[in-house]
């Protein structure tokens, strides 16, 4: 059975279409990414899955239970951790457990086989107001009452946006336990490395899903050479490879920018071809595509 299910499912504030119709399953026990920028829908599609907007067509269920007609029973079953810190600012860690736990009517210490891998490394500072709380903290915290009822299903709004790269990187090691715990995950992210982490993603743009599948498989679907190439001035760089001959796409990609050709080329011809129009220092390789390149492909090309 599938933990989540979404069919046809659109919602529009005014003129903007925020989400156009969307179809996918998140199956039992899977750790599902919705991957895109900001604007892409994410947003939107999770506040209705957790029962916070209603759709203006089409349906979702959660593990059988509709979004409209069944939103409190929802409730208790899903934990949900939206994207800005929504806890109480002047409550100590400890109080806002607390809260939340008397809300779904749960006791903390029975949770701490899921938790308290989480919970241990917030402890020490119990007693601290949630509002002086790293951004690194503030998650933990809000993950662990999202968690603190044991719901069947997590649902993570953009979990990891504002905080550093080991903030980050211990999150995801986090949610891949709690996956073991048997607790279905669906999590949104504009930050396209995350994707690698997920069992499956769909990528996400303009409301619409333009990629669904399993992260290897999407870039599997990357048939163009691609190359990561660099100069003493990327800028001048990417403006002249912009003339080369069988462009498809060029794009910063941190110290990098990322060619891609219609048919290959050898390094030694684009380092040239770069060079006779004033780069300088260039230096070209053959890559393998990621998430991120698969994402801009579809966005520019299609599938």
């Amino acid at each position: 059975m599938a933990a989540i299910k979404i069919n046809q499912i659109q919602k529009t504030y005014g003129d903007v279409q925020a989400v156009q119709p969307v179809s996918f399953d998140v199956e039992e026990g899977e750790l599902f990414g919705l991957i895109g920028p900001d604007g892409a829908g994410k947003t939107t599609l999770i506040k209705i899955l957790v029962t916070l907007l209603t759709p203006d067509k089409g349906s979702a269920s959660i593990l059988n239970l509709d979004v409209v007609k069944d939103y409190l029973k929802i409730r208790e079953i899903v934990g949900y951790m939206p994207g800005r810190f929504a806890l109480y600012q002047d409550l100590s860690i400890q109080e806002n457990m607390e809260f939340f736990a008397r809300i779904f009517k749960a006791r903390i210490a029975d949770q701490m086989d899921l938790i308290g891998d989480i919970y241990k490394q917030i402890e020490p500072f119990k007693n601290r107001l949630a509002g002086q709380l790293s951004g690194g903290m503030k998650q933990k915290l809000a993950l662990c009452c999202a968690l603190v009822h044991r719901p069947k299903i997590l649902i993570l709004d953009e979990p990891t946006t504002g905080v550093d790269a080991v903030s980050r990187k211990e999150f995801w090691e986090m949610l891949q336990k709690i996956q073991t715990q048997g607790i279905s995950i669906l999590v949104s992210t504009p930050y396209m490395d995350e994707a690698a982490r997920c069992n499956r993603v769909a990528l996400m743009q303009e409301g619409k899903v333009i990629a669904l599948d399993k992260p290897k498989a999407i870039t599997a679907n990357f048939k163009h050479p691609i190359y990561a190439v660099k100069a003493d001035d990327n800028y001048l760089l990417i403006n002249t490879l912009k003339q080369i001959s069988g462009l498809r796409s060029i794009y910063p990609s941190g110290e990098y920018a990322h060619l891609v050709l219609n048919e290959s080329a050898t390094g030694d011809h684009i380092k040239k071809f770069a060079e006779a129009n004033g780069a300088t220092n260039v230096d070209v390789k053959i890559i393998e595509p990621d998430i991120e390149d698969s994402f801009i492909e579809t966005m520019q090309h299609g599938k």
